[in-house]
């Protein structure tokens, strides 16, 4: 079986963001990134015309707060880190997760 690349799944890139952020803290988006590709195994693809967006939509959200800092490699960026409001919208989004994905395996199973 080969393995390719695959984009986000529609709606579920603000709970991996969320996450990424709630896991490891601060982090500037092409270390979001870099980590969620990481995190799949490489299965993951996302290029900087997906991720800035959704980094200010959920900035203007209150999700998320953003500052300039320096990069481990000597770069200006801009880190993004997780508010108190974005960590309930992460509760509540991920236990939205897993209810949606209970009743996809139910109704998979339901269909041998």
């Amino acid at each position: 079986m080969s393995r390719t690349k695959a984009d986000v799944p529609h709606g579920t890139l603000d709970l991996l963001v969320l996450k990424t952020l709630d896991t490891l803290g601060p982090l500037h988006g092409w270390g979001i990134a870099r980590r969620l590709e990481q995190v799949s195994q490489d299965l993951l693809y996302l290029n900087q015309g997906t991720l800035y967006p959704a980094l200010l939509r959920l900035e203007q959200r209150g999700w998320i707060r953003s500052e300039w800092g320096v990069s481990e490699n000597k770069r200006r960026a801009r880190f993004y880190s997780l508010t108190k409001a974005g960590r309930r919208q992460l509760e509540k989004e991920a236990a939205e997760w897993q209810r949606m994905a209970a009743l996809i395996g139910r109704v998979l199973e339901g269909a041998r």
